[in-house]
């Protein structure tokens, strides 16, 4: 099966061929076909299955056989849930459209906008947006609807957990009726479906992978430590393996800025990437880490979406999530592309129930150890059984308040 098999022409097969890709996954292979017939998508797909250039390539090759209205208004909209996500897809939008005459941009909060305006004045055809940015240019005039031909709601599930809903219906109720729809998932949850349901006209469902599954590629590996020696394995481990890539999760902002930190006093080249960082130091980070300068990026969950880096060989879990679906999405960050990756979790006592949770969503026993010279403290014994669900309200004020809204 080729790109060209797909349906796609030879401008957007080269684009692709460019970036070195030459076989579609199959995600790309069931999605590109019903997208240049113009059907809505009800897709779910794990991180790293090539879903941006499914959704991409078709979307930017149906614009290109329409002639551009005089004003040159945005004709398709592609949301996503945080500001790194949104640029990870405008680079893709860029590179899939080099061969074309087709234009674009991206808008997200924690920026001067006036560049962005003046991008959007001066006429494109696909824009790439954050909800909370998108909603204040379009309340000041800026940007119009009235023209759009496809909407594309990538990470659908993670701009729910966000408490983007009210946002997304905003939006939904200033675009024509008659538009072709793309939804993309991690899950098919309630309220995804729920979603789907107000805005996919007869959709195309597809899934490529088990709901919740780990990409088989991933080696998965824990070891037992107690909590107050992670930071010394942590260093351990990256230098004794000479691990010169690493994408490091955190719970908190603070623990982020702390370990990273204690990893710099230890000579390991590392940055911080969260919420509480500016949009010009998170892209000064991120651009590091991609380009071999930064070794070590920390990173809290909803900061680290849309990291997109093929060759990713290590993840690790500095701490688990308390939500299991997030210990997929993080370790999705590697394995990406066919490439084999790692992803080890550091787990300490209190943590036990975490991995359960984890270990009965993934549907499998991650192997584990106790590391030479790390012994664990017998007096630290782990937390009786759960008396409560950790699960995430949805769409709530409390997680509103917990996610700051960050994008």
């Amino acid at each position: 099966m080729t790109f060209s098999n797909l349906g796609l022409e030879t401008i957007f097969v080269d684009a692709v061929e460019k970036k070195g890709y030459t076989e579609p996954t199959p995600v790309q292979s069931k999605v590109i076909p019903w997208i240049l017939k113009g059907k809505d998508i009800l897709a779910s797909a794990q991180t790293g299955t090539g879903k941006t250039a499914g959704f991409t390539l078709p979307l930017l090759q149906r614009l290109s056989k329409q002639k551009h209205h005089p004003s040159r208004s945005v004709r398709a909209l592609i949301l996503t849930p945080t500001r790194e996500l949104a640029s990870q897809v405008h680079e893709n939008v860029k590179e899939y459209s080099v061969f074309s005459d087709l234009k674009s941009a991206v808008v997200y909060g924690g920026v001067n906008q006036k560049p962005q305006v003046r991008k959007i004045r001066s006429g494109i055809d696909v824009l790439v947006a954050t909800p909370g940015r998108l909603l204040d240019l379009h309340n000041q005039g800026v940007i119009c609807f009235d023209k759009i031909e496809v909407l594309v709601l990538d990470e659908a599930d993670r701009m729910l957990d966000m408490g983007f809903h009210r946002e997304i219906s905003k939006i939904i109720g200033f675009l024509p009726d008659k538009r072709q729809n793309l939804l993309f998932s991690a899950t098919f949850s309630k309220d995804i479906k729920s979603l789907a349901q107000g805005i996919l006209n007869h959709p195309v469902n597809i899934e490529t992978n088990p709901e919740n599954s780990t990409v088989e590629a991933i080696n998965q590996f824990v070891y037992k430590v107690d909590k107050v020696r992670k930071t010394e394995l942590i260093i351990k481990l990256i230098k004794d393996g000479d691990w010169d890539q690493v994408l490091v999760f955190t719970r908190t902002k603070h623990g982020a800025n702390n370990l990273c930190k204690k990893m710099k006093s230890s000579d390991i080249n590392a940055m911080a990437i969260h919420g509480n960082k500016s949009q010009t130091a998170r892209t000064k980070a991120l651009a590091g880490f991609k380009d071999g300068t930064v070794n070590v990026l920390v990173a809290t969950d909803i900061a680290a979406r849309g990291i997109d880096i093929p060759l990713l060989p290590h993840v690790v879990n500095f701490e688990l999530p308390n939500i299991p679906e997030d210990y997929v999405h993080r370790i999705g960050r590697t394995g990406r592309a066919g490439s084999n990756g790692e992803a080890v979790s550091l787990v300490s006592v209190d943590e036990y129930p975490y991995l359960e949770d984890i270990q009965k969503l993934i549907s499998f026993k991650i192997p584990s150890e106790i590391p030479d010279g790390f012994p664990l403290d017998p007096r630290i014994t782990a937390p009786g059984p759960k008396k409560k669900n950790r699960s995430r309200p949805r769409n709530s004020k409390r997680s509103r308040k917990r996610s700051g809204k960050r994008r």
